[in-house]
């Protein structure tokens, strides 16, 4: 079965099992760096918000032995899962004010998103952009966000400049930055002590979610000290959206080796939606800020 065939007939599952009371509908939604996904939403008459539910790993379930009927079931356990957890305020959203203190911001391509930033406030930074989110709850699945576009910022009476303000904020005080040693990341994630890794000068900069973490480029005090400390340049490498990689820079012209390093990693380790850059940034101890690499 394609997978045209498996979204028919999943939807068709899911209006059996799910009974008259639930309207099931396809969604087509675009995501990070122009992926685009298929997904389902159920609601009732009375529901106001429901989380969507993407259909390609189910259809990869279901190409590896899965029965349809399984399948189906799993995506309504994980349907109640999200639904239960969901604390969202439909009316509240409308309000600047009750939303201001979940605002945040996060680095995407600029590139691979032109037609996503012509509907979304953003700035351009080197070869990124700076685009903002709403937070909906740590404690759902998946932790929740919504992307802030313009009829967002135009119902708040809002510009670019004061979402990026409040953002900025809000990252300090919420979702502060952290800069480990790669090692010490690989360790606490293995439980185990890596001898081989003890004379690599590689740190991993985030924040405390680990969710969007590049942008604590933005924000960051830890490079400035971590260059006054090594008394040397650093070289950024993009891992993800979700965090980058830092080491000092030799300035020994291996920027071309670097780049291949950073397209292999993008091309065989990171999820299309999540792939941040192919291109590197270095800090400059002098200008005390990130600058894009032209190699």
């Amino acid at each position: 079965m394609d997978y045209k065939e498996f979204v028919k007939d999943i939807v068709n599952m899911l209006k059996d099992k799910m009974g008259e009371d639930y309207e099931i509908r396809v969604v087509n939604v675009v995501k990070n760096n122009d992926v685009r996904l298929t997904g389902v939403i159920m609601m009732r008459e009375s529901d106001r918000v429901s989380p969507t539910i993407y259909l390609e790993g189910p259809y990869r379930q279901y190409c590896v032995g899965g029965t349809l009927s399984g399948v189906a079931d799993g995506i309504i356990t994980l349907y109640r899962e999200q639904v239960r957890d969901i604390d969202f305020d439909v009316d509240s959203f409308q309000e600047f004010a009750s939303v201001k203190d979940r605002i945040f911001h996060k680095v995407i391509n600029y590139e691979k998103n032109r037609r996503l930033l012509a509907d979304v406030p953003h700035f351009r930074w080197n070869d990124l952009a700076v685009v903002f989110y709403y937070g909906v709850d740590e404690k759902i699945i998946g932790k929740a966000t919504i992307l802030i576009h313009n009829n967002h910022m135009d119902m708040w009476g809002q510009t670019a400049e004061t979402l990026f303000q409040t953002a900025q904020c809000n990252m300090r005080r919420r979702k502060p930055e952290i800069l480990i040693p790669l090692q010490n990341l690989v360790e606490e994630m293995t439980g185990g002590r890596i001898e081989d890794m003890e004379e690599v000068r590689l740190y991993v900069l985030t924040n405390c979610d680990k969710l969007y973490g590049a942008s604590a480029m933005l924000y960051s005090d830890k490079i400035r000290e971590l260059a006054e400390e090594l008394q040397a340049d650093l070289l950024v490498l993009p891992s993800s959206v979700h965090e980058v990689l830092l080491m000092p820079d030799d300035k020994a012209g291996q920027y071309q080796d670097y780049r291949r390093m950073v397209e292999e990693v993008n091309t065989t380790q990171v999820e299309p939606e999540e792939i941040l850059s192919y291109h590197l940034y270095r800090y400059s101890r002098k200008k005390a800020e990130i600058e894009e690499i032209i190699v």
